[in-house]
């Protein structure tokens, strides 16, 4: 079942002190607690475990215990506070995919691309990710080896012992986008007693080693690839989380380690997940991935790890009930009617530069089925951020399943899930430490066609050369794959183009021609609340 990994989630509700949140940044949920639940009352037994682990999975669909409407975090709009949307603003509205009609706090600093430390969303952003880190280092706590030997059965502990290495693995993702976003910030461990002090500050690099290190150990921990339960993690999502580590070591260390990237990505790609190369009659092979039933084969053969969405059981204002109705007009009942909704908040589309993708290079989007734009009632070009209409709108994510029925309801929100780790990432990543020297070319070059093969529904003409194969073929190849999937940012930083002027797209830094941005925007500052509260902290160069 879709969503059995969260059932019984809403009946379980962690007080402040079981959660241990020790992070400074989560001063402000330092409340008393609304329930009496103390770990000896919670993890009683394997399912008790198992409720919580569910926490920890859900914490980046799930904005708050109490439905789409309750926050976990303070300072910031419920809705607007889940993990997904948030990370998905960072990544993608700040670089050439996608822009905002919304003037609320915040938004419109994200494509101008000029924030700082008072940021209320870039605030709730890291809260939300330091939150993620707390409940699972206090589940990482109660999984000691002493604590699973004495609550579970001699039979059951083998599967607490997974259970702990997915809550590693969840808390480096956490701290992975720290380190992405932020670059240093507060360090706190299982290994840490609560409130016992305020967390020291840990360097990109000091971050980067701890998340290295986690991953590798975990790796033989957890369960073979294609084996575990749908919405829960296995061997290959740590080897790819690696792979993104080691792609993007160079930014975050100074020391390159691509043909580690590509070892890392390989094993994920003979690990078994297969693209989906089937189309239905709703959508193209590609398109499969980012429909309502993508928990099913042939997608869920190729998304690797998927944070689970459900119109009714897993509802938020976030995630890819953003991605869809913030993508959707709300006076066009054919847009609506299209991806699978009844309504339509007029909020998210894309510039031209990424529309261009599918134009330039090889691409177009009369064959390429990855370009899905709409353009009733839009234009491409944007003279004024703030009017929905002005910018093509994505169709990528549509609520409809492969047979075309809708599932929005009258509630409007999303059953699709989001691909955090997709198999065709592994393989241009492959092909970018290829192309750049660190890998096999002629395999790349395969993992490349098979990707444009699928694309082009087999087409004549799709696929490229070796020669061909450079780096900035590759930047654009996932440009056009993986676009609105959170990665551009980090791909734009990797590639140097994110603050230079190197590369310009509509209105990057605010300026409707684009222009190169001050280069300590490559992170993100620390926010002032959190140096405040913790003396040990620095402010990122800039800020």
């Amino acid at each position: 079942m879709k969503n059995s990994l969260y059932r019984g989630l809403t009946a379980l509700t962690l007080s402040t002190a079981l959660l241990g949140l020790t992070t400074s940044c989560m001063k402000d949920l330092d409340q008393t607690p609304k329930f009496e639940l103390t770990p000896d009352k919670v993890y009683v037994d394997l399912n008790g475990y198992k409720q919580v682990l569910a926490k920890l999975y859900g914490g980046f669909a799930l904005t708050g215990p109490s439905g789409p409407g309750s926050g976990d975090i303070r300072g910031i709009d419920a809705g607007t506070s889940d993990y997904i949307r948030q990370y998905w603003s960072a990544q993608e509205l700040t670089t050439d995919e996608a822009v905002i009609a919304w003037n609320d706090p915040g938004v419109q600093e994200w494509h101008n691309m000029n924030w700082d430390a008072n940021d209320p969303l870039l605030r709730g952003l890291y809260n939300r990710c330091y939150y993620e880190i707390a409940i699972c280092n206090e589940f990482i706590r109660e999984a000691s080896d002493d604590k699973l030997s004495s609550r579970l059965g001699s039979g059951e502990q083998a599967q607490g012992k997974l259970f702990r290495a997915e809550a590693r693995f969840l808390r480096a993702v956490a701290y992975s986008h720290i380190i992405d976003l932020f670059g240093n910030g507060p360090f706190v461990s299982e290994n840490d007693a609560v409130g016992a002090s305020r967390p020291p500050y840990y360097t990109r690099k000091q971050l980067y080693d701890f998340v290295v290190s986690e991953l590798q150990a975990i790796s033989s921990e957890l369960a073979p690839a294609r084996t575990n339960e749908y919405g829960r993690i296995d061997r290959a999502a740590a080897q790819g989380y690696l792979a993104r580590m080691y792609l993007n070591a160079g930014v975050y260390t100074g020391t390159p380690e691509y043909a580690k990237a590509a070892e890392e990505a390989k094993k994920v790609i003979d690990s078994g997940y297969t693209l989906s190369t089937t189309a239905s009659a709703a959508s193209s092979a590609y398109g499969r991935n980012f429909l309502a039933d993508n928990h099913l084969p042939p997608a869920a053969n190729e998304i690797i790890w998927p944070v689970i969405f459900d119109v009714t059981r897993v509802q938020s204002y976030g995630g890819t009930t953003f991605l869809i109705n913030g993508a959707t007009s709300g006076a066009d009942g054919a847009w609506q009617r299209y991806v699978g909704q009844s309504t339509g908040w007029g909020g998210l589309r894309t510039t031209s530069a990424l529309v261009n993708k599918f134009f330039l290079a090889g691409g177009d989007t009369t064959r390429d089925t990855r370009g899905r734009f709409w353009t009733r009632g839009q234009s491409l070009a944007i003279n004024d951020l703030s009017q929905f209409t002005q910018g093509l709108g994505v169709v990528k994510y549509r609520n409809v399943t492969s047979s075309g029925t809708g599932l929005g309801g009258s509630l409007n929100f999303s059953s699709v899930d989001f691909p955090m780790l997709r198999l065709p990432d592994m393989m241009l990543i492959y092909a970018e430490a290829a192309a750049r020297g660190n890998a096999d070319r002629a395999i790349a070059l395969g993992y490349v066609n098979q990707i444009r093969a699928r694309a082009f529904r087999n087409a004549a003409g799709s696929a490229i050369t070796l020669a061909q194969l450079t780096p900035e073929f590759i930047l654009d190849e996932r440009a056009r794959e993986l676009h609105w999937e959170g990665t551009r940012r980090t791909d734009l930083i990797r590639y140097n183009r994110f603050t230079t002027a190197d590369y310009l797209w509509p209105w990057k830094g605010g300026v409707a021609a684009g222009r190169a941005v001050e280069s300590f925007r490559t992170i993100f500052p620390i926010p002032s609340s959190d140096l405040t509260a913790n003396p040990n902290l620095r402010q990122n160069a800039g800020y």
